[in-house]
């Protein structure tokens, strides 16, 4: 117990010792020269560790879609097939239609298979179920088929009916319109350059290679850019991502902060799903006759919907990082003489006496302390030192003897 307590008030300082070895030197400068490259290479040039960084980028999108199409014989322009109208970041583009007009409230046989019944015995099971109010009658639905009876908007609705895409959307386009602005630094910037005109706006469509600037987005593009077959996604509907990224390094001039722009399809799982493959919804027009009754035209909407999302960062030179980044670069050049120190006091031949110049203990370290310190102030600074090395010299480390020092002192 009493070899722990004093093992634990020690003190250890360092002690140079030159190695002039071959195999010990290349990897003390071969694990410095990785560490400083990565460094310099990763940490300051790819990283730019040396700079502040605003992750919270602040943005508005506004968008437009244009183009006219064909649908069971009606043309249809931006107010039929865009939902919401409000040109916000979240748009759909409807491709296709399932419409149960003049409905009116009263009771009528359900049109899903499921409610075929033979008599008000297969109906009663539906009563108080969530989702119908089902009154537990079993009446005809046509000359041949009898359905259990609903309360609610009749006719129901039937929506297996096979209908065909409006394909003219492929070539409709989209306008967008995006600003941001990074608070840390106070910069503001849109994705309208400098160097983009009124006649360009007119005339451009969004490619990968010519016009990568460019506002307008042709629809048939952004499904091929998200690796999406434009038939199946129109007649099943689903969600495609329009990605604008914004990767700015201020210290850099204004033109080299511009954005860019990819795309995905965000609903891929539901490609995978049986039950409820692709995207729709439903809404409903409603209507009043003349004699006060409401009655409305219900719509289910198979659609593409495009979410804009924007993301980015901006970095800019700061003091502070850059000095924590040197600091810590400096600091780990240190561990290529761990590592060395490792290998040479345990692998390299000679290892014990490489240990033996490495550690050296130095004994009652305290009782020159007080020879050095407290004789001083009775007998001389002089005299003190001679008492000293004195006993180091001819006690190396045994206890102190009161009478061998009275001599010598004497």
């Amino acid at each position: 117990m009493w070899s722990c307590i004093t093992d634990f008030f020690t003190y250890e300082t360092t002690k140079s010792v030159v190695v002039k070895s071959w195999t010990i030197g290349i990897i003390n400068r071969v694990v410095q020269l990785l560490i400083i490259t990565y460094f310099i290479g990763w940490v300051f040039l790819t990283e730019k560790a040396y700079q502040i960084r605003d992750t919270a980028i602040e943005s508005s999108v506004m968008t437009k879609v244009k183009g006219f199409g064909i649908y069971n014989n009606k043309v249809m322009d931006v107010a039929d097939y865009v939902t919401p109208t409000q040109g916000a970041s979240v748009f759909c583009i409807i491709t296709k239609l399932i419409t149960t007009e003049n409905q009116v409230q009263g009771y009528c046989p359900e049109s899903e298979k499921k409610y075929i019944c033979t008599d008000d015995r297969n109906c009663t099971k539906y009563i108080n179920k969530p989702g119908r109010i089902a009154t537990g009658r079993c009446v005809p639905f046509n000359a041949t088929i009898k359905m259990c009876e609903i309360k609610g908007w009749c006719p129901a609705e039937i929506d297996t009916i096979k209908t065909t895409p409006m394909m003219e959307i492929e070539n409709f386009t989209i306008f967008i319109k995006n600003s941001i602005r990074f608070p840390t630094f106070n910069y503001t910037k849109g994705n309208f350059l400098p160097n983009i005109t009124q006649d360009y706006i007119h005339k451009c469509n969004f490619d990968m290679v010519n016009n990568t600037y460019c506002p307008i987005f042709r629809v048939g593009d952004v499904v091929r850019y998200a690796q999406q077959n434009f038939t199946n996604l129109a007649d099943k509907g689903g969600v495609i991502g329009i990605k604008i990224g914004w990767m700015c390094d201020l210290d850099k001039s204004d033109d080299h902060c511009n954005p860019s722009y990819s795309f995905t399809r965000l609903d891929a799982m539901s490609q995978k799903n049986a039950v409820s493959p692709g995207y729709n919804f439903r809404f409903a027009k409603y209507f009043k006759m003349e004699n006060g009754t409401d009655y409305r035209t219900l719509v289910k909407a198979y659609a593409i919907r495009f979410d804009v999302l924007v993301n980015g960062n901006a970095g800019k030179f700061n003091m502070i990082p850059t000095l924590i980044n040197m600091v810590a670069a400096f600091t780990s050049v240190g561990v290529g003489t761990v590592l060395c120190d490792i290998i040479l006091l345990n692998f390299l031949k000679g290892a014990e006496q490489y240990k033996a110049k490495k550690f050296e203990e130095v004994k009652y370290p305290a009782l020159n302390l007080i020879l050095t310190c407290t004789l001083s102030d009775f007998i001389g600074d002089h005299v003190a030192d001679m008492l000293k090395h004195y006993y180091i010299k001819t006690q190396k480390g045994s206890k102190f003897s009161r009478t061998q020092f009275g001599k010598s002192a004497f």
